[in-house]
């Protein structure tokens, strides 16, 4: 008898690994689901939608309405096809982010010392445009590409430089009025077109167009943005939707390694960069 019950717990042991599986799998979904959401306005959508169906369904099983039943599972299975169209922007979004889990070979080649090379050019030209009050946006292509961007811009494809970028800010330049878009330590394009963000609330009301755009490439790609203000002199890094104030060109310099070299150099950047995710500064 205990040989039996032996051999049928084994045999049955597959289809109870198959089952912890199978939950672990949709619980897995629904996590990820909820973090991708958390903090987003698809997270109330979505909030709003289950409570929603919770209240349909409690109405239909409590009155047993058969009719209402029917009506609504042929509605959930169109309102199925229909949930990529609402939030098209929010799935863009994250299948970006799956698709940076795996690098693309050959994305940067640039060694360490061409990286702090560029470094260099980019806080020396930012010190001079915001003390000039030259407004400027520089854009840092990382792993999502920035080609559609830099296809509306004027082909350059040259050495990144401090004089150069200065001279393209330059108020009678003819390339001022735009983006530059930096990719393996090269000047791209200059002039480029970036998408506009639609957040109402920007972090000050001196942030013009020139904020709005550094804000929206940020919301569709992991660019780095640096922003100098026309008004303020003041520089920004934008980087995932979130703005970092660089008071003076060291902070700046810290930032950018952070971002360029992807990991931290030193106590004193920890301590620093530790102080800006803190207090999340938008400004």
């Amino acid at each position: 008898m205990i040989l039996r019950e032996l051999f049928w717990a084994i045999k049955s042991l597959p289809t109870s690994w198959g089952n912890i599986l199978d939950i672990l799998l949709v619980a897995t979904i629904f996590f990820v689901i909820l973090y991708l959401v958390r903090g987003t306005k698809a997270a109330t959508l979505l909030r709003g939608i289950a409570i929603a169906l919770v209240l349909l369904w409690s109405l239909s099983a409590l009155l047993n309405l058969r009719a209402f039943s029917w009506l609504l599972s042929k509605t959930l299975t169109a309102f199925s096809v229909a949930l990529p169209l609402i939030f098209h922007e929010e799935l863009r979004r994250w299948l970006d982010r799956l698709g940076r889990f795996v690098p693309i070979l050959g994305g940067n080649t640039l060694g360490f010392d061409e990286r702090e090379s560029q470094i260099r050019q980019i806080v020396d030209a930012s010190e001079n445009l915001s003390r000039r009050r030259h407004g400027a946006l520089l854009v840092l292509e990382r792993e999502t590409g920035l080609q559609e961007y830099i296809d509306s811009g004027i082909d350059l494809d040259a050495a990144v430089t401090s004089e150069l970028l200065q001279t393209i800010f330059f108020h009678n330049s003819p390339l001022h009025d735009g983006a530059v878009i930096l990719r393996n330590g090269r000047l791209k394009a200059a002039a480029c077109t970036l998408p506009i963000s639609t957040v109402r609330n920007m972090p000050s009301r001196t942030m013009g167009l020139r904020h709005r755009a550094s804000l929206g490439i940020s919301e569709v790609s992991d660019a780095v943005a640096i922003v100098v203000s026309e008004e303020t002199g003041r520089i920004s890094v934008v980087v995932g939707g979130h703005f970092i104030k660089a008071t003076d060109t060291e902070r700046l310099a810290l930032i950018l390694r952070e971002y360029i070299h992807g990991r931290q150099t030193g106590s004193k950047l920890s301590r620093w960069f530790g102080r800006l995710r803190g207090s999340k500064n938008r400004g």
